[in-house]
């Protein structure tokens, strides 16, 4: 389904996902077709990317800094793959970031903005996570109001900005609702992105529903916007103590260092690995996370998502947690994970 504004187009579809493979599949024409892509990254772009037969091309955020994404990293990552003869076509940047969990700077977002503008990229933005943001001193900002601060306009940015249903203080993810909105496109290639989503017929009822009422919360002076508004700031904040409480406690492992839980629905701790240990993963053809994690999962019953499936500097060994537990099941969580950390290293200590 399409609601078409002026030059603004909606494409209602089954999640956020069915989005970003229909613009990859317009933008990739063969493997010499590259789309610069955050490592850590959510496998669902690498994924795409490679179903389409494109080239991802890697830009690495900044651990060292809150997973930045510095505009300098983008420049050196496209030259590179310039040089082999790779034509880069959109940039995906992921705020607030899954795995990593960082909210980007309004200044941040500008210079991104520019780099776009001056390199004729596309930009691919996914802002399913808008809502979560848990730290005082940030704010979300869409990039398409970023754009629009700059005084750029149609003639002088593509931008794709995708959200999702599923996401958010509803977490509604098996009812299949998001949309995408397209902006900066000329009249022929927005036929072909209606040609595209054509092909799909129309999204499903309750997802389109459940996307309207995300669009259109309840406002004030309406009956239900006290409960509404209790119930979503309610969740919020449980979301905020939660990754507080996770984030400290990660960083009292051994090993173990943890960036601040600015937003979405994860942390993205770095884990340093006893040599042994190392070795351990290797003779199990493991990688060295994937073995930690396993060995969690088995001994305790705790899923974390090993950092080797998202992407990470060589040599480096990460997870990803959720903060979703509920509230009331954290303590425990953390005492048995903690319990885990100290056996692990005394096991492979030396």
């Amino acid at each position: 389904m399409v609601f078409l504004l002026i030059q603004m187009i909606f494409f209602l579809t089954d999640g956020a996902s069915p989005a970003v493979h229909m613009m990859m599949q317009l933008l990739i024409r063969s493997e010499k077709d590259g789309i610069l892509c955050p490592i850590p990254q959510y496998p669902l772009y690498s994924a795409s990317i490679a179903l389409h037969g494109g080239s991802l091309v890697p830009y690495y955020l900044d651990e060292a800094t809150g997973w930045g994404l510095e505009v300098s990293e983008l420049k050196k990552q496209l030259e590179t793959a310039r040089s082999k003869g790779i034509t880069v076509r959109a940039l995906v940047v992921i705020n607030p970031g899954n795995p990593t969990g960082q909210v980007l700077a309004e200044e941040n977002q500008k210079a991104i903005v520019e780099f776009c503008k001056q390199e004729g990229l596309v930009l691919l933005a996914d802002e399913v996570y808008q809502e979560n943001v848990y730290v005082p001193e940030k704010k979300f900002h869409s990039f398409k109001k970023v754009s629009r601060s700059m005084g750029y306009g149609e003639k002088d940015l593509s931008l794709v900005s995708f959200q999702s249903v599923s996401k958010g203080y509803y977490g509604e993810c098996g009812k299949r609702g998001g949309y995408m909105e397209v902006t900066g496109f000329g009249a022929d290639v927005r036929e072909q992105i209606y040609k595209v989503a054509s092909v799909n017929l129309c999204s499903n009822i309750s997802g389109q529903i459940l996307a309207s009422l995300v669009m259109s919360p309840p406002k004030v002076g309406d009956e239900s916007f006290e409960s509404y508004s209790a119930e979503r700031d309610g969740i919020l904040s449980s979301l905020a103590r939660r990754a507080k409480t996770l984030e400290d406690a990660f960083n009292k492992l051994e090993g173990v260092k943890c960036n601040k839980a600015e937003g979405a629905m994860y942390l993205f701790p770095r884990i340093d690995l006893p040599e042994k240990a190392i070795k351990a993963a290797e003779a199990a053809k493991k990688a060295p996370d994937a073995y930690y994690c396993q060995r969690l999962l088995t001994a305790t019953g705790i899923v974390l998502v090993p950092g080797s499936g998202f992407g990470q500097i060589p040599g480096t060994w990460h997870f990803r947690c959720t903060i979703l537990p509920q509230e009331e099941k954290i303590p425990a969580i953390v005492t048995l994970l903690t319990d885990f950390h100290k056996s692990f290293m005394d096991e492979f200590r030396g």
